[in-house]
């Protein structure tokens, strides 16, 4: 399959290194602002390819993401050092208006992958934009956050994150939803898996746990500038998905359709994925508090939808 990527940053460009490790896709084409970014991050890339699958990969422009199947959307500008992920829209709203008719003039039947920064928001951009099915627009959404609460779960209850399965719902962002009240180990639920290995939750170690997904990105972006290689793996995994029409229950973030109380709005909620893009929203099973917070997450999202006219 081929996989053209927008934007040769952090993102970008770790995203292709996962892609090219993993096997994802056969063919990426890599495209910058910046042609020199993207052919040297091209060239370093592609000598790892004898340690990871054979991977066609080049830097190229717009008309080259012909015959692509998805098309990874990491342009804009990045997250400056304790910056709210929502003062980042207005900067990237333009970027967008400039990317998306060149995406779709050259390749029209490819799903949209948005990774860019607010994400929910900037997801319900490109779809307003593109004019497409919401379905064929995906945004990374809450993969990453989902994937921080099961790996610090599995942490601390010594079990591998693979065998937990829990979800963080709504804004890829401060207002985000972690669903405890669902999460499972192995098909047992959390609170009688962590009684019966005698590792009981208190309000503290739920504390840690909360603030170790919550901030953990801001704590990266202190230390280091940006986060990449969380939200480089989630992308691969989304495009496997779409690659090999998976059907695979995801926290994805899309324009919804089908789920009454968030119906046009783009947030994570569970979505099946597969090579149509989303084909089905789940409406999910919560707790009367996790309910007001995933009602709140949604409000805040729409009045920032309609402070910008989308």
């Amino acid at each position: 399959m081929k996989v053209g990527i927008v934007g040769c940053g952090f993102v970008g460009s770790t995203a292709a290194y996962a892609m090219v490790l993993n096997g994802t896709a056969s063919e990426i084409v890599l495209i910058d602002l910046h042609a020199n970014l993207a052919r040297a991050q091209a060239e370093d890339i592609l000598h790892a390819t004898p340690f990871g699958a054979p991977v066609r990969i080049a830097a190229g422009d717009y008309p080259d993401l012909a015959g692509a199947s998805v098309v990874v959307l990491a342009c804009g500008v990045g997250q400056r050092p304790g910056e709210h992920r929502l003062q980042l829209l207005e900067r990237n709203v333009q970027v967008f208006k400039k990317v998306i008719p060149l995406v779709l003039q050259h390749a029209p039947e490819a799903l949209l992958l948005v990774a860019s920064n607010p994400v929910d928001l900037i997801t319900q951009v490109v779809t307003s934009l593109a004019g497409i099915s919401p379905g064929r627009v995906i945004g990374s959404g809450t993969i990453l956050d989902t994937a921080r609460f099961r790996a610090l779960l599995g942490d601390y209850l010594g079990v591998a994150p693979a065998s937990v399965h829990g979800y963080v719902l709504g804004e890829h962002g401060d207002s985000e939803v972690l669903v405890w009240s669902s999460a499972t180990v192995g098909g047992v639920p959390l609170a009688d898996f962590a009684g019966q290995t005698c590792r009981e939750f208190t309000g503290d170690e739920k504390s840690l746990i909360n603030n170790g997904v919550r901030r953990s990105a801001y704590r990266i972006i202190e230390g280091k500038g940006a986060t990449y290689y969380g939200i480089g793996a989630g992308i691969s995994r989304i495009v496997s998905a779409v690659r090999d029409d998976e059907r695979a229950l995801l926290t994805v973030s899309s324009v919804t359709v089908g789920v009454e109380e968030f119906e046009g709005l783009s947030l994570s909620l569970p979505r099946v994925v597969g090579a149509q893009g989303v084909v089905t929203t789940l409406r999910p099973d919560l707790s009367e508090q996790e309910r007001e917070e995933l009602n709140k997450s949604a409000d805040m999202l729409r009045e920032a939808v309609r402070s910008i006219g989308f």
